[in-house]
């Protein structure tokens, strides 16, 4: 079967981000005019099923239930998993291989060598008649888990996606890849290109950036379609992976540039163990997303914010929409230098009035009344990034 023809559309005018000739650099970092994007991870937030925090285990993650109840909070984007089946229908979900259990023996299939019904198959079905195979989940560690939350719901597809959720929210789609796997060009081209089609089709008009943590999948996307963002996705270096390319923020700009594509989504540590970076990722004319599970703390929200980060994508949805609303101007407040400087002093916020906790590295780790003012290096080894 030949290749679906490549995909050229013209730059839609809800472009989320200024483009690199309109770089913002502004002479004091505290004073910013842009406006923070917030990206729901997942939807309303990823699960953690072996976590103690009910929040990581209410509403399944990558699903057109957790999209539409992330919408109804003020955020930008939701942030979605992508991967394609073996009969070519990209499908929403996170991780490479799906696990089920049959005559009690646990039993993992690859993804994208699924049928499009096989897949659907898993977890709770829209047909009431029918009986879902049980889902499992296996966690870094090697621990496996029953797929179990407070408000399930069943597996979905990209087309679906478009269809069911609330228009007004953006899709930031992440392409999947199995980091084990080596592709060809050939073969990342064919998957990209389905996904690309299903989008294309689909979109009628909402804002749309793509992303991916494979260099070859990022500059591909932004090589067969120019309507929307591509962003490459990096830890930073927290993990050292063979393709060099992925193993710091350096790295990182050098894909972007090579590639011509956007920006960058930086793990969050990687951002604040290494600040320069955020100028030397705007010089060249890049915008920066972070992700992590310290983007779950307001504070961190708005340290970012000063240090002139675009956007975040985060678990909590409904607290950080609400920490961003109280303490980050929006963008009808931000006028003058004068009046900008003043909203930032009334708005500053008063950290000793809550005590926010989330899980990181299976611990529990809680946020404690701290100094914004104070270097970025005691909020990293206040939240034990070190």
């Amino acid at each position: 079967m030949p290749p679906p023809p490549l995909i050229t559309s013209l730059p839609p005018p809800h472009f989320p981000f200024p483009p690199p000739q309109e770089a913002y650099l502004p002479e004091d970092p505290n004073v910013r005019t842009s406006k923070l994007l917030v990206i729901g991870h997942r939807g309303c937030g990823m699960n953690i099923l072996h976590s103690s925090d009910s929040r990581f285990k209410f509403m399944k993650e990558n699903s057109i239930l957790s999209f539409n109840a992330a919408a109804k909070f003020p955020v930008d984007f939701i942030e979605f998993d992508v991967q394609v089946t073996k009969d070519g229908c990209p499908v929403i979900f996170h991780d490479c291989l799906i696990l089920t259990e049959e005559k009690g023996v646990i039993v993992e299939k690859r993804v994208t060598e699924l049928m499009l019904e096989e897949f659907l198959s898993y977890g709770p079905q829209h047909d009431p008649r029918k009986v879902g195979k049980p889902l499992f989940r296996r966690t870094v560690d090697g621990g496996v888990y029953e797929w179990k939350v407070e408000n399930d719901a069943p597996l979905c597809t990209l087309q679906e996606a478009f269809e069911k959720v609330e228009h007004s929210v953006g899709f930031n789609v992440e392409l999947k890849f199995d980091d084990l796997l080596v592709y060809e060009e050939e073969q990342l081209s064919q998957m990209i290109q389905q996904v690309l089609q299903v989008v294309e089709m689909n979109a009628k008009g909402r804002p749309i950036i793509y992303s991916s943590f494979i260099p070859d999948a990022a500059q591909l996307v932004k090589k067969l379609q120019s309507t929307y963002p591509v962003f490459f996705l990096t830890n930073g270096g927290s993990k050292i992976y063979p393709d060099i390319r992925r193993n710091s923020l350096e790295e990182a700009i050098n894909v972007c540039m090579v590639g011509g594509l956007n920006g960058i989504v930086a793990e969050v540590t990687s951002i604040l163990r290494n600040p320069a970076a955020v100028d030397k990722i705007r010089i060249a004319g890049l915008s920066l997303i972070t992700y992590g599970q310290l983007n779950n703390l307001p504070e961190v929200v708005y340290v970012q914010r000063l240090l002139g980060i675009e956007g975040v994508i985060v678990d909590l949805v409904q607290e950080i929409t609400e920490a961003v609303s109280s303490t980050i101007p929006s963008e009808q407040e931000e006028g003058s230098r004068e009046q900008q400087m003043d909203v930032k002093a009334r708005t500053k916020p008063n950290l000793s009035q809550k005590r926010d906790c989330f899980l990181m590295n299976g611990e529990q780790v809680c946020s404690q009344n701290i100094s914004l003012s104070s270097h970025i290096d005691n909020i990293i080894q206040l939240y034990q990034c070190k």
